[in-house]
């Protein structure tokens, strides 16, 4: 099966209203519409999905939020619902980034909850795993993203409502990437998860790659087997670097 590639772009806690002219900038650099042969994503901050959504009408660049609440409303100042999401206009949501796991203590289960109402909601989840430094060294990388996998992918899950990120933890922001080998590998492992789980229906999931993608690695990781695009942190705050990463995907 031929998968539809996807580069995402990730703002973390980055961006005023100022920085909407770097989507306009991207989407010039684009001439105007997303490639036809792979699907293009940015994740703002949520105080500018709503203006960013209208930025790009009929540029065929998505939009997406960075996490979602697993109830769809309720008494939860500060979070927002996939609900909210899909009506601010986004098309996906981010699940279980490796800093929402060790900054506010999020676990598999936790995870999976929030994929589940994500794509009940409409959304496809974007749902990430990936090992710190220690458990690499330790040689439990295989271990822990097998776990991460099978607990925070929920049932009803498929290649289209769902996306898997690979990224990591010691990779990110760091400047160290991971070898072709280890990416390669990894990206195996976790189809070959997806395949238990689910069938030929989840095996075929895009699974991306994140930790550090430059555009002057962009191409090599990109044409690794298994890796069907990748999650971008700082490269995506600037128009040029993540249109050279967009441009590498082919």
């Amino acid at each position: 099966m031929t998968r539809r590639r996807l580069i995402a772009g990730n703002w973390k806690m980055n961006g005023l209203q100022s920085a909407r002219k770097e989507l306009v900038d991207l989407i010039a650099r684009l001439g105007g519409e997303a490639p036809t042969d792979r699907d293009v994503l940015l994740c703002p901050p949520a105080t500018l999905l709503a203006d960013m959504v209208r930025d790009s009408a009929d540029s065929g660049v998505s939009l997406g939020g960075q996490d979602c609440h697993y109830e769809t409303h309720g008494a939860h100042t500060g979070d927002i619902s996939a609900l909210m999401l899909k009506d601010a206009g986004a098309g996906y949501v981010i699940v279980g980034h490796s800093e929402r796991r060790a900054d506010h203590g999020e676990t598999d289960e936790m995870v999976k909850a929030k994929a589940k109402v994500a794509i009940e909601a409409g959304l496809i989840a974007i749902v990430c795993v990936g090992e710190t430094l220690a458990e690499r060294e330790a040689d439990l990388a295989f271990e822990v993203v097998g776990r991460q996998v099978e607990g925070s992918v929920p049932d009803g899950a498929s290649a289209e409502n769902c996306v898997l990120a690979y990224e990591p933890v010691w990779a990110i922001g760091t400047g160290k990437v991971a070898t072709i080998d280890d990416i390669a590998a990894m990206h195996a492992h976790i189809r070959a998860r997806l395949e238990g789980m689910g069938g030929a229906g989840l095996k075929n999931a895009r699974i991306l790659y994140g930790g550090s993608v430059k555009p002057a690695n962009a191409a090599q990781i990109f044409q690794t087997p298994n890796v069907d695009g990748g999650l971008i942190g700082g490269a995506s705050l600037r128009a040029g670097d993540f249109f050279a990463i967009i441009s590498a995907c082919n």
